[in-house]
């Protein structure tokens, strides 16, 4: 079973970054031995982050995903492909995550998490009253949506 955790480094002594679609590298096991690393070219992108690191995990044969948090949209795609997604706790390293993953101490993810966004807007009047109104959604459990 080829797994992918979400790291800040390319080795299992790396901590696992929580951020899907963020994370720095794609650690890839067959059991408890690396056989690569893939650098996440999606990291600094505008937009779409967390689909891009979707689509380069789902491309490089992954069948879990370990991440720490995921957004709505690279879960969609995600599952779409057949990929199941575990989470673990921050300050993790990727040893321990495959070991509590092994032992079935993860929980699988069966729906997106993420923070919330939204947008605000208002006038001011040169009286100095004025007035705002703004509207959100939030996604999940307050952490990043990519």
């Amino acid at each position: 079973m080829k797994i992918c955790i979400t790291s800040n480094g390319s080795d299992l002594d790396s901590l696992v970054d929580p951020r899907f679609g963020r994370s720095l590298y794609f650690v890839f096991t067959e059991g408890k031995k690396k056989i690569k690393s893939i650098q996440n070219k999606s990291v600094n992108a505008i937009r779409g982050a967390g689909i891009q690191a979707a689509q380069i995990v789902s491309d490089a044969g992954a069948e879990i995903i370990i991440t720490g948090n995921i957004g709505p949209k690279a879960f969609d795609v995600l599952s779409n492909s057949g990929i199941k997604v575990f989470q673990i706790t921050n300050g993790s390293t990727i040893k321990e995550a495959l070991l509590a993953f092994e032992k079935g101490k993860l929980k699988e993810i069966k729906q997106p998490l993420g923070g919330g966004f939204g947008r605000g807007s208002g006038m001011g009047r040169r009286d100095g009253s004025g007035g705002g109104a703004g509207g959100g959604r939030g996604l999940g459990n307050g952490a990043s949506r990519d």
